[in-house]
């Protein structure tokens, strides 16, 4: 007994493959044109406007979130110069009290230097007086004291003691030159 293999199956019957099956060409073309305008209908009645609503939307919101964005770039670009002219001012305001302190400091200072300037002449002024009022009282003392040491210096050179209105006249003669 030989066996042979075989590829076919059982109680099929032998024929071209149905698609390439001339007969069935009319009625394979029908049914492709049925199948393209019912799939056509359903594209474009329902998957396309929701596609199309959904892009719509997302675009939408892209430019509402894109209007919102630029709202607050201006919000923010208007705050940061309010902040910088209030900076700014701020500034201005410092050196301005700055200014004025100094110029109050300096004001002040110049006023202690002149009443401190005033009480030091007045010091000097009266220093100056009781200077010569020292250089007076010694000056008349002088007269008294050149005397006094010329009558010594005589007495001792000579051994006799001079006559006071001699050496009154002679003290009195030189003081005068």
């Amino acid at each position: 007994m030989a066996t042979t293999a075989h590829t076919e199956v059982p109680g099929e019957h032998k024929g071209a493959f149905p698609p390439f099956d001339s007969h069935t060409f009319a009625s394979q073309l029908v049914w492709l044109a049925i199948t393209f305008v019912l799939l056509y209908v359903l594209m474009a009645k329902v998957a396309l406007p929701r596609v199309g609503g959904i892009i719509a939307e997302r675009q939408k919101r892209i430019d509402g979130d894109l209007a919102q964005a630029n709202s607050f770039k201006t919000q923010s670009d208007g705050a940061l110069a309010a902040y910088e002219k209030s900076l700014a001012d701020a500034r201005n305001r410092a050196q301005s009290i700055a200014n004025d302190m100094r110029e109050k400091q300096a004001a002040e200072a110049e006023s202690t230097r002149k009443k401190l300037e005033h009480q030091l002449q007045a010091k000097l002024a009266d220093a100056e007086k009781t200077i010569a009022g020292t250089k007076q009282a010694a000056m008349a003392n002088v007269h008294g004291i050149a005397t006094d040491a010329a009558k010594a210096i005589v007495e001792r050179l000579t051994g006799k003691a001079p006559a006071d209105n001699a050496i009154d006249a002679a003290v009195a003669d030189v003081l005068k030159r």
